[in-house]
């Protein structure tokens, strides 16, 4: 990334500087020359600034070769703190994990709603409640942008979830968009401002929302005063002058498809947009760069090299934020915590006690500093006197592990040698290589890293000794965005070129996972290579040369492999160690590969045999205790077998450290649900409409996601939103009410909360609004202020007290275009969940009252 060498930018005039570039540099920085840079315009001295992936972790600027980065907890552990002082923390780290890649544009947080847990990104998501959701991101973007880097709050709006998402139409009642969709993006917008709005793919009002005036204009510009950036989400620009019109400033990735110069001169010569609105997206980009760049220009015109971050802090950070989001849903018996005197002997059993699972995959996956996996975790913290034992009882993966720890180059470093080598005028591949590159990843993506001078179609062939620690058969899998082929000691053991089929890799551009099965001795090596071109296969019939010839636009491939084992034998494995220990801890849930961006889940069950696992394990051992890794909700058939249950979403990192500080009891669990967790498939609320029908995605649910479905229906969930249990036990008393000055309405609730129990812990405190009957369909009560109290010591006591605003009272008019609260009276509830709320009052509202904006 060339920069300019003078800093005289970061003073200068933006309007000057309009005046003086040129049409075509206009356009010019109205897109972007890569994935992750916006243009310098060197003549004028306008730098490029970096922007990176978030929102649990910042990956940097290449998905080739990944500069290891802290992984943060999911959204929706982060959300399940209810803490936003943390969050406001995990805001201030992931601004020094960005400046540290030489980024100063974060691509988070995700404040979608968690409409239905199937949705491919859940996970990205803090809630399925508005209120929780903008709290939480408001304190996320504060701590980004107070120290220095600019917040993305995205997607903006209603991209709930993956099937069709380039091209659906959300149709939903303007209620719901207001109360619910829009909602969280207002409360971040009030509290925080961020910098920079990304748009949605999908549309509104069948209008995509990159180019929907009435989203970007009326409603953020005018109506909430954003005057910050707006930019495309990756390739979620569909248009040249109606996504200027409507207000889009930069068009991401690049190299741009519709901001080149003669796309854009030809809308302006037809007048389908003018140079005043052009302008106007270019005074907002450059402010907005020389905002970013005049808070670090150390960064922006420092060295461009990206970095890592480690150190004693911040694994401490991290192994707390973690624990702090783990909640405890079940503990008959108080199986948990482990210790001594119940258990000598635990087994510890599952696909996901060696796996590295520390978030879903698409933009949130990076490349982890290091992993503390659930097994080393258990094994490492053990108090004394338990004695631990090992069996995975089943696999759970979708592709097959990645291998990058069992590969070697020839010279004996980590990791496999890749080599690109351009085409002649044939299509071959000529025989001087043009670049080469020691990766330590078998995934290899390709779409944001490129040598210089390749050809438009290229190959490279990846090199490497894999080696196993125990003798067995192995299967491995290749899958590919292009073409690949894998050899073993010389000989081809997968195809993935000649024929293909279609799946689900690289956000469905790719093949399914072809895989072989082969023999390998203990620590004996074996040389692998891999050969990939980046165009398609040959179609059949007359387009074969065509089709041949063609880039693949998503460019990746995929190796992964594991020892091959028989599932009924496993399961009994299993079986029989879970007779001889005194409980169990089963580590199941999700991988990346379940639960992504490009597409969504298929079913709330858990993949594989884990279900028949957990059974057949709680059956031989009552005291099973079950632990779930995903990010939102999954089937739980097996629930009145077991003892203790624990989910922990993706916890990032640090997840094996945090999971073994909750189980042996040295952190209290204090982590409440963000989502409510259904018994079944049929009771999730958006169901049947789960998936885009002929182009659009009816949201009938309205205004009743979440828990206020299953309030207004009278359905019984698994687990209500807000739930989690402790080590300890807590009372409430109050609420006590009283008038604040705040216009038009403001109202102080104060409750207490009593540590009961024999131990230190945490508790939160929420308060639900039910609003009068005024003729018009409102859920029975919302979420509307929680708090937690932390730490309190056994019987020690503190008075909590929450605050309720206009936000609190009101409904959106939709035939007068308003926010609307009516006199009457209203409904106080406030408990430790929303289906347990033993403090219930009212008050009274004496006068209607309307209002706009924020």
């Amino acid at each position: 990334m060339s920069q300019p060498k003078s800093r005289s930018f970061l003073e200068a005039s933006v309007p000057a500087l309009v005046k003086k570039l040129r049409t075509e540099e206009k356009i010019q920085l109205l897109g972007a020359p890569d994935w992750w840079n916006t243009h310098a315009i060197e003549r004028l001295e306008i730098p490029a600034v970096r922007m990176s992936d978030g929102p649990n972790g910042v990956r940097g600027s290449s998905h080739f070769q990944s500069t290891p980065a802290q992984c943060l907890p999911c959204a929706t552990s982060l959300a399940a703190t209810f803490d936003p002082e943390l969050i406001h923390q995990v805001g201030a780290f992931l601004a020094a994990e960005t400046k540290i890649k030489s980024s100063v544009i974060l691509l988070a947080p995700t404040c979608n709603i968690q409409r239905n847990p199937l949705g491919g990104r859940a996970f990205e998501s803090f809630s399925e409640d508005p209120h929780l959701s903008g709290t939480i991101a408001a304190a996320y973007v504060n701590g980004l942008q107070e120290n220095g880097v600019a917040a993305t709050i995205k997607h903006f709006v209603a991209n709930d979830q993956e099937h069709e998402r380039t091209a659906a139409d959300s149709v939903l009642s303007e209620r719901a968009l207001r109360e619910i969709y829009l909602y969280p993006f207002m409360l971040a917008q009030r509290d925080a401002k961020p910098w920079a709005f990304m748009t949605s793919y999908g549309r509104i009002d069948n209008v995509h929302c990159s180019e929907n005036p009435r989203l970007l204009q009326d409603i953020l510009r005018k109506e909430w005063g954003f005057d910050g950036l707006v930019m495309s989400d990756w390739y979620g620009t569909y248009s040249v002058a109606e996504a200027l019109n409507a207000g889009l400033d930069l068009e991401m990735p690049g190299p741009s498809r519709w901001r080149t110069p003669l796309l854009v001169n030809h809308s302006l010569t037809a007048q389908k947009t003018s140079f005043k609105t052009l302008n106007t997206r270019v005074s907002t980009l450059l402010s907005f760069v020389q905002k970013v760049a005049k808070i670090n220009p150390d960064v922006v015109y420092g060295d461009g090299v990206e970095r890592s971050r480690d150190s004693p802090e911040a694994r401490n950070f991290c192994r707390k934020l973690a624990a702090e989001g783990i909640v405890l849903l079940k503990n008959e018996g108080e199986v948990l915590p482990l210790r001594k005197e119940k258990a000598r002997k635990v087994a510890i059993i599952g696909p996901n006690v060696k796996g590295r699972v520390i978030s879903g995959g698409g933009s949130a996956a990076l490349k982890p500093t290091y992993v503390v996996t659930p097994y080393q975790g258990l094994i490492d913290n053990a108090p004394e006197g338990i004695e631990l034992k090992y069996s995975v009882g089943c696999y759970a993966h979708r592709y097959l592990p990645t291998l990058e720890n069992n590969l070697t180059t020839k010279e004996g470093q980590a990791g496999w040698l890749c080599t690109f080598y351009q085409h002649d005028e044939s299509g071959e591949p000529v025989k001087e290589p043009l670049a080469s590159f020691v990766l330590q990843d078998t995934r290899i993506r390709l779409n944001d890293f490129l040598p210089k001078d390749l050809t438009p179609t290229w190959t490279i062939k990846v090199e490497g000794n894999l080696t196993f620690e125990k003798t067995a058969e192995y299967e491995l899998g290749l899958a590919v965005a292009g073409r690949a082929k894998l050899w073993v000691d010389g000989e081809l053991a997968i195809d993935n070129w000649t024929k293909q089929t279609k799946g689900e890799f690289f956000y469905g551009q790719g093949t399914v996972e072809e895989k072989a099965t082969l023999r390998f001795g203990a620590n004996k090596s074996r040389a692998v290579s891999l050969e990939y071109t980046n165009t398609f296969p040959p179609a059949t019939g007359a387009d074969d040369e065509k089709a041949d010839s063609q880039p693949a636009l998503m460019r990746g491939v995929r190796l992964g492999g594991a020892e091959k084992i028989d599932p009924d034998q496993a399961i009994d494995d299993a079986v029989k160690l879970a007779t001889q220990c005194d409980a169990v801890v089963v580590v199941v849930g999700l991988t990346p590969e379940w639960e992504s961006e490009g597409f969504d889940r298929p079913t709330l069950h858990l993949p594989g045999l884990q279900d028949k696992l957990i059974a057949k394990v709680a059956e031989a051992n009552s005291n099973t205790i079950v632990c779930v890794q995903a990010g939102s909700a999954v089937a739980m058939p097996w629930i009145s077998a077991v003892s203790g249950l624990v989910q922990t979403w993706y916890s990032g990192n640090e997840v094996g450290n945090a999971l073994a500080d909750v189980l042996y009891g040295n952190v209290n669990p204090s982590g409440r649900l963000t989502v409510t967790l259904p018994s079944r498939y049929e009771d999730i609320p958006a169901y049947p409409n789960l998936f885009s029908e002929d182009g659009r995605i009816h949201y009938r649910e309205d205004l009743f996601v979440g828990y206020k479905y299953f309030d207004a229906k009278g359905v019984k969930p698994l687990f209500p939103f807000g739930f989690g249990l402790s080590y300890t036990r807590f009372t409430l008393s109050g609420p006590s009410l009283t008038k604040t000055s705040a216009k038009p309405f403001g109202l102080d609730v104060t409750v207490t909360v009593r540590n009961v129990g024999l131990r230190v812990g945490s508790e939160v405190v929420q308060v639900y609004v039910g609003l009068p009957d005024v003729g018009v369909t409102t859920p029975k009560r919302q979420l509307r202020a929680f708090a937690k109290a932390k730490d309190l010591a056994p019987g020690e006591s503190k008075t909590i007290k929450l605050t309720l605003d206009k936000y609190a009272v009101s409904f959106w008019d939709t035939p007068n275009h308003c926010w609307r609260a009516s006199a009457g009276e209203y409904a106080l509830y406030v408990g430790p969940s929303s289906d347990n709320l033993p403090l219930q009052c009212s008050f009274i509202l004496e006068e209607s009252f309307e209002w706009t904006g924020l």
